[in-house]
């Protein structure tokens, strides 16, 4: 499987949206799925409905302007890998848990899997087309994020959040 560089991690464990999809249900329930997607993506765009939890690697700061990007500035959650070990304990798992990582398009979840991997996490998945997938370079939806993705796969997602599964540790 080709990766691009900023998909590339550590460990070198990629998946598909599809082979996500399969390996989630063939390993579970001994695999943690983790959506690491804004509150907002997941309150606009929907959310796969196999997520063991959300733990957002970044979320708008609505008081701030991005003019570069044209959008609210992002602030990155700078307790989302404490949260996730906090989680992983939670679930009674550990280091050697299969967990598989989910983005909007495979860069969060690649970064996120660097910094488990320095903690001594050894199995963590970096879905590479992420939930929305990769943008189109060409026709006329170019630009727009309809090239793969757990979305554009046609994989089980909704619009309705299940409460438990949308995690906010902030202490």
């Amino acid at each position: 499987m080709e990766v691009p560089i900023g998909k590339m991690t550590r460990l070198e464990l990629y998946l598909t949206a599809t082979e996500a999809y399969k390996f989630i249900n063939e390993q579970s329930p001994d695999v943690l799925f983790i959506d690491l997607r804004s509150p907002e993506e997941l309150a606009c765009v929907g959310a796969p409905t196999l997520i063991d939890v959300n733990i957002p690697y970044k979320s708008a700061d609505w008081q701030q302007w991005d003019d570069q990007n044209k959008n609210w500035k992002l602030v990155e959650n700078d307790q989302a890998i404490q949260q996730i070990e906090n989680f992983v304990e939670q679930k009674g798992f550990n280091k050697q848990t299969p967990i598989v990582l989910l983005c909007r398009a495979g860069f969060w979840s690649a970064w996120t899997v660097d910094h488990l991997a320095k903690l001594g996490y050894e199995h963590v998945y970096n879905i590479i087309d992420g939930f929305e997938g990769d943008k189109a370079e060409s026709g006329p939806h170019q630009g727009h994020r309809v090239v793969n993705g757990w979305k554009n796969s046609d994989l089980p997602w909704s619009y309705d959040l299940d409460k438990a599964k949308v995690f906010f540790d902030r202490d």
